[in-house]
């Protein structure tokens, strides 16, 4: 997928999105993310920029739903890919390295999604920020945009529970082709050991 980089990741979990949370209108969506161009890799920027305007058109709360579901889709497959040993090993960290490794891993599900975007990752004590430049958002317009800051705040919350971190995440800043995801680590995931598995 050559426009703005949009890896496989994106489109398949925006597709299962949309079949969790409005079945049936998946045939109405599948106008645009087609299996054969999923499969084959040929979803481009208009068809995606097409998917996301009109999920943020969905009759609420659908709409948010939507892109919630993929993110934590994303988020779930991203985190299964992760060798065993290295799931393990995040396990044994302590809390703090953990909630990093958790950002780490969240900086390459965004590069999955979106291979032409830049993430910085910053973590002081409970507090963390993650600032996302994606040449996506440079290249859609708003309101196409908005499903992306759910989809993403969704995968990094679904991720810091996988990693046995109880986090807030939030968006918390929004600039043309940038925003800020803010984190407040709470402490260890109360299903720690459900997670590890």
């Amino acid at each position: 997928m050559v426009d703005a980089g949009i890896g496989r990741l994106l489109i398949s979990s925006l597709h299962q999105g949309i079949a969790d949370i409005s079945p049936s209108r998946l045939d109405f969506y599948e106008n645009w993310l087609s299996p054969s161009g999923m499969r084959d890799g040929r979803i481009g920027l208009a068809p995606l920029g097409a998917v996301l305007s009109f999920v943020h058109r969905e009759v609420p709360p659908a709409n948010d739903q939507i892109a919630t579901r993929a993110g934590v889709c994303a988020a779930d497959w991203t985190y299964q890919e992760l060798s065993r040993l290295r799931r393990w090993y995040i396990h044994r960290l302590p809390l703090g390295l953990r909630a990093r490794a958790a950002m780490g891993v969240g900086k390459w599900l965004v590069l999955a999604t979106v291979r032409q975007s830049k993430v910085k990752r910053q973590f002081q004590g409970a507090a963390g920020l993650v600032e996302i430049e994606s040449a996506l958002f440079n290249q859609l317009r708003d309101p196409a945009t908005v499903p992306m800051r759910g989809f993403y705040a969704a995968a990094f919350q679904r991720l810091f529970a996988h990693c046995a971190v109880d986090a807030e995440v939030c968006v918390t800043s929004d600039r043309p082709g940038c925003w800020s995801l803010a984190i407040t680590v709470k402490g260890s995931h109360p299903h720690e050991s459900a997670a590890a598995a």
